[in-house]
């Protein structure tokens, strides 16, 4: 069963957490899509699927998946730092 919200955002009552594909987020910073429709539909079943708020629940989804894609991509260089994979043995 869907619904929809305002804004168009559907509303999907199945929506499973996200798993967010790292090498497409980190890499551009950019969530998909589909990625922050999942994470608005979280944070409206948080607030208990209360109507009114979905650009609100959209931005917030789309801020806290760009700061999950920058925090892993500053891992990923500290990691690619410890654990250099160069060819000449440093």
């Amino acid at each position: 069963m869907t619904s929809k919200g305002k804004g168009n955002v559907t509303l999907e009552l199945d929506a499973r957490p996200i798993q967010p594909r790292s090498e497409d987020t980190s890499t551009n910073h950019a969530p998909s899509r589909e990625e922050i429709r999942r994470r608005a539909y979280e944070i409206y079943l948080e607030r208990n699927g209360l109507p009114g708020d979905a650009l609100d629940d959209w931005l917030r989804a789309e801020r806290e998946l760009q700061k999950v894609a920058l925090f892993k991509r500053g891992w990923n260089r500290v990691e690619q730092g410890r654990h250099p994979d160069s060819e000449d043995g440093d």
